[in-house]
């Protein structure tokens, strides 16, 4: 009876592994197929599949980001499997080698650790794998192809709208996750900013510190350490994105200074879209994400087939010159909130506006 259950359970397990018909979650899709190939455990018609390895699932811009992405490759007429690590390095590096065991065509990867992820693309290239770095760089690596925006640009973006607000006076810097690449090209083009005004004197720096995971919660932390340290004496706050900025405004709020004081945002998320237009946060940089889907979506599937794909620039990533195809940023304020975001669909307008419309109904 033991060995019979031990049998029974064995072979049970086996068929959720293998098995095509699981309902997708955010943790990881399991919808995947593949061309017939003795090295394969899944057998199909002669489709190609792509493997997205996601950092993670929890934040609404990258459940666009995948839903967008899977519908991009689907109507091309290839297979998809998307598994989300939530922001697990050792979990997206095991996800990962189980689409690469699973004989995936192509790899794209959204890393939660720049270096840490270099180990994916050494274990695809040993496979005869490519490897498509979505968004954000994978560093140290022979990463094939990065698709992104041009990140630079967004940090330059950000600064300008906050130096326009307050262009003299103590500034704070909530900025992204040390262990992402993007942080710091976030920072390098806030910089090209804000430095000239610092060495004339216009501006002060008073508090500049990374966010952990870019959580919320640890940029409210952050922020509320810069007003105690400058007994709220603060100006502007440059925030990295709309997940930082919420928890700059709520501390913020907390001190009765939200909406005096101007935020930057980026990522477009709708509470940033809504804190907008409400007036507690200053813009957030639009990237409209459809695009940079459908865009790696299209080249994957080039890859996957062996087809050559062009990138017009380079970014290095401190192994190599990455080919690298890099999408325009918007920078979004209240004075063109209709005419981006919700002109492309991105969000509803009665979304957007929701909580300014319930507070001129109750007037």
């Amino acid at each position: 009876m033991v060995g019979l259950t031990v049998i029974l359970t064995f072979v049970l397990s086996a068929c959720s592994f293998i098995g095509t018909n699981s309902a997708p979650t955010d943790k990881a899709s399991q919808q995947f197929d593949s061309k017939p190939s003795p090295n394969r455990i899944i057998q199909s018609d002669n489709k190609v599949v792509v493997g997205l390895s996601i950092d993670t699932l929890l934040e609404e811009r990258w459940q666009k980001d995948r839903d967008l992405f899977k519908a991009a490759v689907e109507k091309l007429g290839a297979l998809i499997e998307v598994q989300a690590a939530n922001g697990d390095d050792a979990l997206q590096l095991a996800q990962a080698e189980n689409l690469i065991s699973r004989g995936v065509d192509v790899l794209v990867v959204v890393p939660h650790n720049a270096e840490v992820s270099a180990a994916i693309v050494e274990k695809a290239h040993k496979s005869g794998i490519k490897v498509i770095s979505y968004d954000r760089l994978i560093v140290g690596s022979d990463v094939d192809l990065y698709i992104s925006f041009d990140n630079e640009k967004a940090g330059e973006l950000q600064a300008k709208a906050i130096v326009k607000k307050a262009p003299k006076g103590n500034y704070v810097l909530i900025e992204g996750a040390d262990t992402d690449n993007n942080a710091h090209m976030f920072k390098k083009g806030q910089m090209n900013i804000l430095k000239p005004l610092v060495e004339k004197g216009d501006i002060t720096i008073v508090f500049d510190q990374s966010t952990k995971e870019w959580k919320p919660a640890n940029a409210l932390a952050n922020m509320e350490r810069a007003l105690i340290a400058n007994q709220n004496r603060v100006d502007a706050v440059v925030a990295a994105n709309d997940a930082t900025a919420g928890g700059v405004i709520q501390a913020l709020t907390a001190q009765k200074m939200a909406g005096r004081i101007p935020v930057s945002g980026q990522d477009a998320e709708l509470a940033a879209a809504q804190r907008i237009v409400e007036g507690t946060q200053t813009m957030t940089v639009y990237k409209p994400i459809k695009k940079l889907a459908e865009t790696a979506a299209e080249l994957a599937v080039k890859m996957a087939n062996g087809e050559n794909v062009h990138a017009d620039k380079k970014v290095n990533n401190k192994k190599i010159d990455v080919p690298s195809i890099l999408l325009e940023p918007i920078a979004v304020d209240q004075s063109n909130m209709d005419a981006t975001i919700i002109a492309d669909g991105f969000h509803l307008r009665e979304d957007v506006y929701k909580n300014v419309n319930q507070k001129q109904m109750t007037k």
